[in-house]
């Protein structure tokens, strides 16, 4: 695994960086095309914190059929300490030595956390988003730090996710009966079409197939390690 020469070390560089980052950030953009060869990328990642070491996993699903066409993997060492509100730093440079690794290039990628609900607007996804210049959304299992009304039973029912009155994302139910998910724009993609395509990877379970296929993954590449 690789970790750039001027990755931040320090949590004032890294608030510093997100700073910078986040007016990149573009929170608008269309649904890729729902059809055969439209590739759609979920990544995650696993440590084993009493080596401190980390692993990322990419998966790339066809998005008309959610079938994996390719994936790979990248271990390394944790690039930056635990610090709330400075994962991105933590994961990326695992998560992108994972997709250089893979042999073509996803129309978007979909991450296990935030993206614009974040306290500087810039949680894992739009960092990822930023750095590569790809659409990405994060797809995350729990609120975090912000509030939002009870979502409609019905699959597809939303609230809105807050950060005092601002909107940051959406409470998503993807199945009746199960609690939501909480989903918020990475960067180049809107709320609307983010939401589309969470419901579309979530066919049959709560969390997108994305998710469930990179989270499996990089856990056999932490215990292969």
């Amino acid at each position: 695994m690789t970790v750039p020469a001027d990755w931040p070390t320090t949590a004032e560089a890294a608030r510093a960086e997100q700073e910078r980052l986040r007016p990149l950030v573009v929170p608008e953009g269309p649904e890729p095309p729902r059809r055969p060869g439209t590739l759609i990328a979920g990544v995650d990642v696993a440590y084993d914190d009493e080596r401190d070491v980390v692993a990322a996993a990419a998966v790339l699903l066809d998005y008309a059929t959610l079938d994996v066409v390719e994936q790979s993997t990248a271990v390394g060492r944790v690039a930056f300490p635990y610090l709330p509100g400075l994962l991105a730093f933590r994961e990326l440079p695992a998560v992108l030595d994972a997709l250089a690794r893979l042999t073509r290039t996803p129309d978007l990628v979909v991450c296990d956390g935030y993206g614009l609900a974040h306290p500087r607007r810039l949680g894992l996804a739009s960092h990822l988003g930023v750095h590569t210049g790809l659409p990405t959304l994060g797809i995350a299992k729990n609120p975090f730090t912000f509030t939002h009304q009870p979502p409609g039973d019905r699959r597809g029912d939303w609230s809105p996710l807050l950060d005092g009155p601002e909107t940051v994302g959406r409470a998503l139910r993807t199945r009746q009966g199960v609690k939501p998910v909480f989903l918020s724009v990475g960067h180049r993609i809107g709320l609307d079409e983010a939401t589309a395509v969470t419901l579309a990877l979530t066919p049959s379970y709560r969390l997108p197939e994305t998710t469930r296929r990179a989270d499996s993954l990089c856990r056999r590449a932490l215990a292969a390690t």
